[in-house]
């Protein structure tokens, strides 16, 4: 018989177990970890955007913390400014100096103190590269049509194996060389061929759609006159060939004012160096100049100009063996003119044949 009086032992278990793929521990983590993704993106972008200036500074500073301390300056900045302390100096870039109150001896920025250019900014240093590319290929676009114009004609295809084109640090360089049985000039002579005369021409007007300025140049080989140098030479020959040039490029189209250097360089600069007397060498140079080439060819010369009491003690050293006189398109003399031609006192048939 059950005893009424006793009560049944009840025992509860709470079954304890982790939360599975529903509890949200990881959500922290997560966020943890997007957070430092994002401040190391942050770091990355403002080193990217940091000028190299200011970041060797921060890499100065933390390879040295006590330095500012250390030379009992309160921090760095530019001593010319008029802030106390320091501050940025708006006509330099370079250089950082102790700022604040110093005792002792003040140092002076002597870039400021002097005057100097300020250097250029980026924005400026991309705009004149920009420019540049957009000139070289302009350049590059001119040096096609002038094969186009070459290949077109039946005459002056040619000529195509003598017509040498480059572009180089002044500009598009156009070079038209003599081959062995077809010379550009009669022998000795300054005398244009025909059919040079019609591809000088014919670059004349290509070089006319283009505002850049063109400088000319003639070489010879390396074969003398008979009389040496004393005597008409290939200073002269080269000189007068480049003068001719010029004049076959103005009657094609080409603007006399654009023209802005005429020089006959002689033998001096061969096309062929293991070779000086190679035809190849005989040989006019046309150059389209670049912006920064023509500028500095028209930039004024920083030469002293002497008093006009000196003028007869230097006309007197002068060679007397050419005279400046001007000429028209056709080689005859003008007077109360002047352009780029010279005539030599002595008569053109008194020089001895080349050798």
């Amino acid at each position: 018989m059950s005893d009424d009086t006793q009560q049944p032992i009840v025992v509860k278990r709470i079954k304890k177990g982790g939360g599975g793929h529903h509890g949200g521990a990881w959500k922290i983590a997560y966020a943890d970890f997007v957070t430092a993704m994002m401040a190391f993106f942050l770091l990355m972008w403002l080193l990217g955007s940091t000028a190299q200036g200011d970041l060797q500074g921060i890499a100065e500073f933390f390879q040295n913390p006590l330095r500012v301390g250390l030379n009992q300056g309160s921090g760095a900045g530019d001593s010319s400014s008029i802030l106390k302390g320091g501050g940025e100096d708006l006509t330099r870039s370079l250089g950082q100096v102790k700022r604040g109150d110093v005792d002792g001896k003040r140092t002076v920025n002597l870039d400021a103190a002097k005057g100097r250019e300020p250097a250029k900014s980026i924005q400026e240093e991309e705009a004149e590269a920009i420019a540049e590319r957009v000139e070289r290929a302009r350049l590059t676009d001119l040096k096609g049509q002038i094969e186009a114009l070459v290949e077109a004609s039946s005459t002056l295809r040619a000529l195509k194996n003598q017509l040498l084109m480059d572009i180089t640090l002044e500009g598009l360089r156009i070079q038209i060389v003599d081959e062995k049985n077809r010379p550009m000039f009669d022998s000795a002579s300054d005398q244009i061929k025909p059919y040079t005369r019609e591809l000088l021409q014919e670059i004349g007007r290509a070089l006319d759609k283009v505002s850049n300025g063109v400088s000319l140049s003639g070489h010879t080989d390396a074969s003398q006159y008979a009389g040496g140098q004393k005597g008409f030479s290939n200073w002269e020959l080269s000189s007068n060939r480049a003068n001719a040039s010029r004049r076959e490029l103005v009657a094609g189209g080409l603007k006399a004012d654009r023209i802005v250097r005429v020089v006959g360089l002689a033998d001096t600069v061969p096309l062929k160096q293991d070779d000086p007397a190679d035809p190849i060498n005989r040989r006019i140079s046309i150059v389209v100049l670049n912006r920064k080439a023509e500028k500095a060819l028209r930039a004024p010369s920083e030469v002293e100009v002497r008093s006009s009491a000196n003028l007869p003690a230097v006309e007197s050293s002068i060679n007397a063996s050419t005279e400046v006189r001007p000429a028209d398109a056709s080689g005859a003399v003008r007077e109360n003119s002047a352009n780029w031609d010279y005539v030599p006192r002595y008569r053109r048939d008194r020089a001895e044949p080349r050798g």
